[in-house]
């Protein structure tokens, strides 16, 4: 059995959590998305940037939209890909599992500082 030590564990997790933002909500990937979903991005009155999103296609395109923007169902997949990466190719993979826990915990504290 497989027996990952704590800090691993936690840069999974942190991992999982960046990578599953990225594919969920960033616009850098925003063209996965795009065949799916038309998303708008628009002001309110109070200065905010709410996102819109308009479907596209029929029942193949529903569930990959509800797929892609379901951020439970991309994070089980995220945390599947990165610990099989881990487990499988670490040589490979931890320079990646790295960077997306960095970026991760940088993204909470972000959030925690603008409060």
């Amino acid at each position: 059995m497989w027996q990952i030590p704590w800090i691993s564990f936690i840069l999974l997790i942190l991992a999982s959590y960046r990578l599953t933002r990225l594919i969920v909500f960033d616009q850098i990937t925003s063209f996965i998305r795009r065949p799916f979903l038309e998303e708008k991005f628009q002001q309110d009155e109070s200065g905010f940037v709410v996102a819109t999103i308009e479907e596209k296609g029929g029942r193949f395109h529903a569930f990959m939209r509800d797929l892609l923007t379901c951020y439970w169902c991309v994070g089980v997949w995220s945390s599947v890909a990165i610990t099989l990466a881990y487990l499988l190719i670490p040589s490979i993979a931890f320079p990646v599992i790295l960077i997306l826990a960095i970026a991760g915990a940088a993204g909470i504290l972000e959030s925690f500082v603008r409060g």
